[in-house]
């Protein structure tokens, strides 16, 4: 059983297709790097989504947002990417990521990105 950062999403069958519910996740402990400067950015994400007929498998989603704490990324482009991921692995009914990022310089930076 692996515990390394990875970008491999898996997925399961949605239990209960026919019906529209909401899931929701917190990953208060997000971090990645400032692609200016080096220093970390630490973020508390938020990921909602309406599935279709797949649901993300938890561990491999913690493994992946671990898999950004090295890499520099705009605040932006991280969290559109990770939207995008999640939207190419499920095709799910909604979704949207929020990226609610600590003060840094004096500035706090909160990111949405939706589907559709």
């Amino acid at each position: 059983m692996t515990t390394r950062p990875s970008r491999e999403l898996e997925w399961f069958e949605n239990p209960t297709p026919g019906r529209d519910y909401e899931i929701r996740f917190e990953a208060p402990e997000f971090t990645c790097l400032c692609p200016k400067t080096g220093q970390p950015d630490f973020a508390t994400l938020r990921i909602r989504y309406v599935p279709d007929r797949r649901c993300v498998e938890l561990k491999s989603l913690k493994l992946y947002l671990g898999s950004f704490r090295e890499e520099g990324h705009f605040h932006e482009a991280v969290t559109n990417r990770v939207l995008d991921d999640l939207v190419l692995l499920l095709a799910p009914r909604s979704m949207s990521v929020e990226a609610d990022f600590n003060v840094r310089g004096g500035i706090h930076t909160v990111v949405e990105a939706r589907h559709p």
